[in-house]
């Protein structure tokens, strides 16, 4: 894979264009490709992410991501702020990416629409960057297209864009269609138009659901497209067969064109030896370009 040149875009303080393409080169390894190891999900998803059949026992344990991530080739972990603050000191080794906002999954869209309002801002980020002395990279915050309080969650996530640009640290969007009035969450055009959205922000990247079709990389072109310059990276889902799954992210990649991934249950359910090297066979594909037949070697530890 060729080197990549990071643009700063123009919302970037001149003051802070090489901090933002440090960032960005960090968790791109200078691919153009991000590896994100998503670890959100004990808000979002409560403990079902985190025990019960076939997750390992370690996963229950907050400090597992925090494990994981110091040992594998990631590009970033996002978490929330509290989870950061609380274990970073023990891993300063991690590029971090803070989650401003966070729901969780028990109220459902039938009872109400998906609000998903900011836990902190922009600048209390960078306070905690600047006092812990941590790597933190990057913010990342959900917007719930469709919903009737959409317009409420578009501005905080064009304001923390916008912050977080101006300050040099990348911004990445979790674009999730939901509510009453939409009717297919995974439909491959309105996740390509709410990739459009997440490039009107002004994201450096969009994480998206994995379309669901007939061909759903080829589908995902026309997200890809959509998003211009912002880089689409899908969802990593429920942890699946390990084959299936490098296929899968190979597939996203070099058919449907997007820009990595963002995978997490799909990492953190495995024991800590297992979950390092299948990260290192993610990150393999999504920073070296290597073969699904390569990243597998890898994940057996060859």
């Amino acid at each position: 894979m060729s080197a990549f040149t990071v643009k700063a875009p123009l919302d970037v303080a001149p003051e802070f264009r090489s901090t933002y393409q440090k960032n960005m080169s960090t968790v791109t390894q200078d691919s153009g490709h991000i590896m994100l190891f998503a670890g959100d999900q004990k808000v979002e998803h409560l403990n079902n992410d985190f025990f019960g059949d076939g997750i390992s026992q370690e996963d229950n344990n907050p400090e597992h991501m925090f494990a994981i991530a110091s040992k594998a080739r990631i590009g970033a972990f996002a978490s929330q702020f509290g989870l950061i603050a609380r274990y970073g000191m023990d891993y300063r080794n991690i590029p971090y990416i803070v989650k401003l906002n966070s729901k969780t999954n028990l109220v459902k869209t039938t009872q109400k629409d998906p609000l998903s309002d900011w836990w902190y801002n922009v600048g209390d980020i960078l306070e905690l960057k600047k006092t812990s002395g941590l790597n933190i990279v990057g913010v990342g915050y959900t917007v719930y297209l469709g919903s009737e309080f959409e317009s409420q969650m578009l501005q905080q996530a064009a304001i923390s864009t916008y912050v977080a640009h101006y300050s040099g640290l990348m911004s990445i969007i979790w674009m999730y269609p939901r509510g009453k009035a939409v009717l297919d969450e995974k439909d491959p055009h309105i996740i390509a138009g709410a990739a459009g959205v997440g490039a009107a922000l002004g994201a450096d990247f969009v994480k998206v659901n994995y379309p669901q079709a007939d061909s759903p990389a080829e589908s995902l072109q026309e997200a890809v497209a959509s998003a211009g310059r912002t880089k689409v990276i899908c969802a990593g889902g429920e942890k699946e067969d390990v084959s299936t799954f490098l296929q899968t992210l190979h597939d996203q990649i070099h058919i449907g064109g997007t820009g990595g991934n963002a995978t997490g249950r799909n990492i953190h359910q495995r024991p800590l030896d297992e979950a390092v090297t299948f990260a290192n066979a993610i990150a393999a594909i999504t920073f070296d370009n290597t073969t699904v037949e390569k990243a597998l070697t890898i994940y057996n530890g060859k």
